[in-house]
């Protein structure tokens, strides 16, 4: 069969959430809120748990590194999802497409991955990042590595995966065979390691003789676990089934619980309910000073 002439692709073009002119507006409106509460809840959290000392503990060392990388996830996003409400074309480059991308990659692995140690110890938080850096550094120039010469219409918000391989007309069996593996790697493991820990906190729990202390330490946790089962329930929805049945507005709307909801919703579930850290906000406000005391 003699080669066929195409141009390679140079830039996609960014469907956004909706196409319909009248919600424009009101989305970029509900996304701008979302958003800016995301950075203000995450910087605040890294802000108090980084220079408060009442809250230099283990916990609060997990949640700052959560805040940060929901910090990371959502402005890889964000910024270019709230432009796609406002412009006739979104469109963005092969190469900014692939590097946004990869940091989602980043963020969202180290997410996962950064559940299962904060059962167990800080020491591993390191090796967190290193493993999302190594799943988008192996992932993306894979998916990147197609070729891309008809469309170049993602139907997404972003760039995600499932909208590039759609898009690919090159065979796609070795980057999906890559992602599938990833995916399904990295969330049973952690997804594992979280309900053991969650199984050894509730036995523990069972073991409080007082009623009451068994209602306060349950109502404690029942937050964090809802957190827990919306991102990983989010996340087996999208990855594990079957790629015949995907269906890629349903895929982007799910997404958009762990890219834009999740983040903004951790720091009031993780932290914003909680005494000390409302004790350290209240004592930034009034005493700022206090915290920027020279050493």
């Amino acid at each position: 069969m003699a080669p066929r002439n195409f141009t390679q692709v140079t830039e996609f073009i960014l469907t956004g959430i909706s196409v319909t002119p009248q919600l424009q507006v009101p989305l970029f409106l509900v996304f701008l809120v979302i958003y800016v509460l995301t950075v203000a809840g995450n910087l605040g959290i890294i802000t108090l748990t980084s220079l408060d000392s009442r809250l230099q503990t283990p916990m609060y060392f997990f949640l700052r590194h959560l805040a940060i990388i929901n910090l990371g996830n959502s402005s890889v996003i964000g910024p270019k999802m709230l432009i796609a409400f406002v412009v006739k074309k979104n469109t963005i480059l092969y190469y900014e497409c692939a590097i946004q991308l990869g940091g989602f990659l980043f963020f969202i692995v180290s997410e996962v991955i950064l559940l299962s140690v904060m059962a167990y110890d800080r020491l591993l938080v390191t090796l967190t990042y290193l493993y999302g850096f190594v799943t988008a550094v192996v992932v993306s120039p894979c998916v990147f590595s197609m070729s891309y010469c008809s469309s170049n219409v993602i139907n997404d918000f972003y760039c995600d995966i499932a909208p590039l391989l759609a898009l690919s007309c090159s065979d796609i069996y070795v980057p999906e065979t890559v992602v599938f593996v990833s995916a399904t790697t990295n969330l049973f493991f952690s997804l594992g390691t979280v309900l053991v820990s969650y199984f050894n906190i509730v036995l523990s729990i069972l073991r409080i003789r007082s009623s009451e202390g068994r209602r306060k330490a349950f109502s404690t946790c029942a937050s964090h676990m809802m957190a827990v089962a919306v991102f990983y329930g989010t996340l087996l929805f999208i990855n594990l089934k079957p790629r015949r049945s995907h269906s890629l507005d349903t895929d982007s709307i799910s997404s958009l619980f762990y890219t834009m909801v999740i983040p903004m919703l951790n720091p009031m579930i993780y932290s914003l309910r909680n005494k000390d850290v409302k004790a350290a906000l209240k004592r930034f406000i009034t005493h700022p000073h206090y915290f920027f005391k020279p050493m």
